[in-house]
């Protein structure tokens, strides 16, 4: 029997194409059981400074088909490290109550959370407190463990995929080796699915530190072929074997301090100097987590808004809803929380690729 009369959903982190179905579906099923619905606007930032609104069906009309997130987002903004502004400095300050205080104020009972791996964070740590979560797993990289899929990864590796298609004609046209770059943190699933998807003749990953040697070697075996031209799939993590990671900045204040990028840039210039053959590269960026939700990801933000409003009906309270063997099931937050889930090597789908001539790197 429900328990609650208001529940509180923020979106927090980086866009993602699938957030919008997410927050319809809570609004709706919320409704649909007499529960109110607080939309916080941008994240953890407007539960700190008590920046919400009433959810009415107006306010979700017309959404599950629109990248973003209507409520805003931030992945900048954490409650127990708070960036405050006093007498012209910053300062960071723990202002976790203040973020409980306006919650009890709302009369809001619990929270869906939706988001990736340090908004889920976030959300752990608010329960010794007394907040009452539900997590929602967001990300285009696929790396929340306890699920096989988070929404926004099969948009972005579709976006990959024509990126690869559109890259291969110019590629075959003037003969070169085209790199194109694309997200996915410290996990490969990005590269390795529109790798495989848009056949790719290398695709590099983090979990494999790669060997240029071996890059080089599949580039000049298909020249020996006739295949004047190559593809290569570069995920932003990846690294040389005894390497570091090509870091773009670092953004103070963020959960995720640590820019990636650039990777595919040094490896198209390395190739060309060791090859003489011209090599571009394009980094596909934040074209790859922004537009239009594949119908895919609609569904599955879907399934996993209804699934979070229903486990709080159940009487969870500090949980996950994931996907397992096609079921929505739910996972302690504790057991996922700050724990990326990265490509194991014995992998079915590395397997594939190297059965069929793609080079990884080694």
């Amino acid at each position: 029997m429900n328990q609650y009369k208001k529940i509180g959903v923020l979106t927090g982190g980086g866009d993602c194409p699938g957030l919008n179905a997410v927050i319809r579906a809570v609004v709706k099923t919320a409704m649909a059981n007499n529960i109110e619905v607080i939309g916080i606007h941008n994240g953890y930032n407007g539960l700190v400074n008590n920046e919400m609104v009433t959810m009415r069906d107006h306010h979700v009309a017309g959404i599950l088909d629109r990248g973003g997130t209507i409520l805003g987002t931030t992945n900048r903004d954490n409650p127990f490290h708070f960036c405050v502004t006093e007498n012209g400095q910053k300062l960071f300050v723990d202002k976790s109550l203040q973020a409980m205080k306006n919650l009890k104020d709302r009369e809001i009972e619990a929270l869906v959370v939706i988001g990736g791996d340090g908004t889920i964070k976030v959300a752990n740590d608010l329960i010794p407190l007394g907040a009452t979560v539900v997590a929602v797993p967001k990300t285009i990289d696929n790396d929340i463990p306890g699920t096989e899929r988070t929404f926004g990864f099969d948009t972005a590796v579709h976006v990959a995929t024509e990126a690869l298609d559109r890259l291969r004609t110019t590629a075959e046209s003037h003969h070169r080796v085209m790199i194109l770059e694309v997200m996915g943190r410290y996990a490969g699933w990005i590269a390795l699915h529109s790798g495989i998807a848009g056949g790719a003749d290398g695709i590099l990953i983090p979990e494999i530190p790669y060997q240029l040697d071996a890059v080089v070697h599949k580039i000049k075996k298909r020249i020996r072929q006739g295949k004047l031209f190559s593809l290569l799939v570069v995920a932003e993590g990846a690294k040389p074997v005894g390497g570091e990671v090509t870091v773009a900045r670092i953004v103070e204040n963020s959960f995720e301090k640590i820019r990636l990028g650039g990777v595919g840039v040094k490896i198209a210039q390395q190739i060309e100097d060791i090859t003489g053959i011209e090599s571009r590269c394009t980094i596909l960026g934040h074209v790859q987590r922004g537009g239009t939700p594949t119908s895919y990801d609609r569904v599955l933000a879907t399934r996993y808004g209804v699934a979070a409003v229903n486990a709080l009906i159940n009487g969870c309270t500090a949980d996950m809803v994931a996907l397992q063997r096609n079921e929505i099931i739910t996972v302690p937050i504790n057991v996922v929380a700050n724990k990326p889930s990265n490509i194991a090597l014995d992998n079915k789908l590395l397997q594939a690729a190297a059965l069929t001539g793609v080079c990884l790197g080694q």
